[in-house]
């Protein structure tokens, strides 16, 4: 249920795709009793919508430019890019963390080769931080990633 169609998309290919896998939908604003030409419709509008508000977003900007003002924010891009990267460290620290266990077992049935551990991971149907299937650099960089963690909380 969603309160207007172009909360749902403003794609019409997806919204007919719906209806012609008949996936039940209600639109509020059109009632129950909306028919499928009728969503068409409105599904139309809402993409012309959504092209309508690009090309005015992009004009604008464009404007803004041509005017010479610079767009974003020059003053905070290094702590900005600084802040972004050590998140992602963290994630994959933290991923790679909680993945040594699993990798540690299959290690103890005697697969210690990068394939070996690939095909293990992969076959268990454990995925990459991204939901990817599992390769040999992908296992091999998950490897130096933790040998690294362990370094950094080894003391001197």
């Amino acid at each position: 249920m969603v309160a207007k169609l172009d909360r749902l998309s403003r794609d019409v290919a997806f919204v007919s795709g719906l209806m012609a896998q008949r996936v039940p939908f209600i639109v509020a604003e059109l009632g129950r009793d909306a028919d499928p030409f009728m969503l068409h419709l409105y599904a139309a509008l809402a993409e012309k919508e959504r092209r309508l508000i690009s090309e005015r977003t992009k004009a604008a900007l464009a404007a803004k430019k041509a005017s010479g003002i610079k767009l974003g924010n020059p003053r905070n891009i290094a702590q900005a890019g600084e802040l972004g990267r050590s998140v992602q460290a963290a994630t994959a620290d933290k991923f790679v963390a909680n993945l040594m266990p699993v990798v540690q077992a299959i290690q103890s049935t005697g697969a210690v080769t990068l394939e070996a551990i690939t095909q293990a991971l992969n076959q268990r149907g454990i995925r990459t931080a991204r939901g990817a299937r599992w390769y040999a650099s992908s296992v091999m960089n998950v490897l130096e990633r933790a040998s690294a963690l362990r370094q950094e909380s080894t003391p001197s």
